[in-house]
């Protein structure tokens, strides 16, 4: 997987509809390069170097897993989009959108078209005051000096003028916070588990992850399923039911949802494949006297992946008990899901099919997949 990059960007306009325009790149920001961890206020500041408008300034401090090349390459598109026209003109002049890269992690880049850090930035009042709104502490690679103390001794004594306006966060227009507990379920290898990170991650969400890889039973029950599939099960139902029930009781103030890569549902859905009648009977009673008292989620989101599709993630991820899973199993624990889901009226269900796009990779199909979880 690609590194993560922590990237500061300043955002500048003085032409037109100024905070349209800032509004305008970071939400192309956020849809073309990454997650927006955080966005300064905005300043009313005067033109400095030539006669102008007053513009307005902000920062932002960008996630993204593209290099440094492609983010000002991408950054350079975005200006373009929003009429941004670069001139041969000496000196500044007027834009639409100005947005240059401050910092690249802690990095030093020479390039044609990038010097990061910024080499003027320690010069310029506008940049280092809405940047010390999101990273007084960060210090620069090469000054050595922390954004407050740089802003201390800022030689531009322009005055800046916190503006009575906001950049909206893009993330919000994706109202998964509206629901207090999601589940996200699957198949294997459907991407349950990376779906509940990025979205924990972008939307501030308290995270539940499956323990399966602390189960001892697992690689046992790949390798002897009539032998192990009871006490793989019942090792699951256990710690499912108990890690649902601690998680859900304890109350995080700084979290805004909980999000889970699975539910428990899936213990008797995976059961009724495994076991034996007579075995899987005694299991449902089991079950259900521990279904009764677990909270549900108030959106249960399915990801369909077909089974060519499952092969080729479980490949990838490379663990070596799941490596001989045959397609019949794939395609019984599927069966088994939509079975479920179509018979039961207790939950709030989204089948979403991703069988054609990959949300890990390509962050338009993260972004489509929002979408589609937002209208569930």
């Amino acid at each position: 997987m690609a590194g993560i990059h922590n990237v500061y960007i300043a955002l500048g306009s003085n032409k037109g509809d100024r905070l349209k325009h800032l509004q305008d790149a970071v939400d192309l920001i956020f849809e073309k390069l990454g997650s927006v961890l955080a966005i300064a206020k905005v300043y009313s500041t005067p033109a400095l170097g030539f006669e102008g408008d007053h513009f307005f300034n902000t920062c932002l401090l960008l996630q993204t897993t593209q290099d440094a090349q492609t983010v000002i390459k991408t950054l350079l598109e975005i200006e373009k989009r929003l009429g941004r026209e670069r001139t041969n003109t000496l000196g500044y002049e007027s834009r639409t959108i100005d947005l240059d890269v401050l910092f690249f992690n802690d990095e030093q880049i020479t390039s044609e078209a990038l010097l990061v850090p910024h080499p003027k930035m320690h010069e310029r009042r506008f940049v280092l005051q809405p940047l010390a709104d999101i990273a007084s502490k960060f210090h620069h690679p090469v000054i050595k000096t922390s954004i407050a103390e740089l802003l201390t001794a800022c030689p531009d004594k322009s005055t800046l003028t916190p503006a009575n306006v906001w950049i909206k966060h893009p993330i919000k227009k994706y109202e998964l916070s509206k629901f207090n507990y999601i589940a996200i379920e699957g198949n294997i290898g459907a991407g349950k588990t990376s779906l509940a990170t990025m979205i924990s991650e972008d939307f501030n969400a308290k995270l539940i992850l499956e323990r399966f890889a602390d189960n001892p039973f697992l690689p046992r029950f790949y390798e002897d399923q009539q032998r192990y599939a009871f006490t793989l099960e019942m090792s699951f139902l256990a710690d499912r039911y108990q890690q649902i029930s601690d998680d859900l009781s304890q109350l995080d103030l700084f979290r805004d949802f909980i999000v889970s890569d699975y539910d428990i549902y899936k213990s008797l859905i995976f059961s009724k494949i495994t076991l034996p009648e007579d075995e899987f009977k005694l299991y449902r009673k089991l079950f259900y006297l521990m279904y009764k008292d677990i909270a549900k989620p108030e959106l249960y989101v399915y990801l369909y992946q077909n089974t060519e599709r499952l092969q080729e993630n479980i490949k990838k991820r490379g663990r070596d008990y799941e490596q001989n899973i045959e397609n019949a199993y794939l395609e019984k624990i599927n069966s088994g899901y939509l079975d479920f889901l179509k018979k039961q009226t207790e939950l709030n269900v989204k089948i979403i099919d991703i069988s054609e796009r990959d949300f890990v990779v390509h962050r338009e199909d993260y972004l489509w997949l929002l979408n589609q979880i937002s209208n569930g």
